[in-house]
Order: structure tokens, then sequence, then C-alpha cells
């Protein structure tokens, strides 16, 4: 966590002139996957698959008839 959080204080002016904002994007979206995996205690890879896996569900549900916008009462991590 040391790693991420040193990234994250110490200044990086040279690199926001010289980025553009698809760089910083990049660089958001690659910070978060480290602060998830450290939070989880997983590897980048499985942080990965889990955004993967939550953009097809997501996607899949697009299909779907929309809904009240409440989460549902119970929870299952069965597949």
């Amino acid at each position: 966590m040391a790693g991420v959080l040193e990234q994250l204080i110490r200044p990086q002016k040279k690199a926001m002139h010289r980025s553009s904002r698809a760089d910083m994007k990049v660089l958001e979206l690659e910070t978060a996957k480290e602060i998830l995996a450290e939070v989880f205690r997983v590897r980048i890879s499985d942080v990965d698959e889990m955004i993967q896996n939550r953009f097809e569900e997501a996607r899949s549900q697009d299909a779907l008839p929309e809904e009240d916008g409440l989460w549902p009462r119970e929870f299952s991590l069965e597949e």
C-alpha cells in the first residue's frame, strides 16, 4: 500500500504537463486497480477479471427492462 500512497502523494507536475487527458485516465485506472488489488489482497489480473465481469453484467442488464433502481433484498455469491 505504501507504493500506491507514494504515487498519490509524490508531485507529478512533469507528467501532468506532458500527458494528454487519455493518458491521465489510464494512470487513474491503473492506480485504482492497484488500490483494489491491495484492499482485496488479490493480483491485478484478478482485479481486471472483476472489472470485466462487472462490465459484462452491466451490459447484459442494459438489455433488461428498467427496474425501480433499488438494491435487491438478498445477495448471492453463487455462480
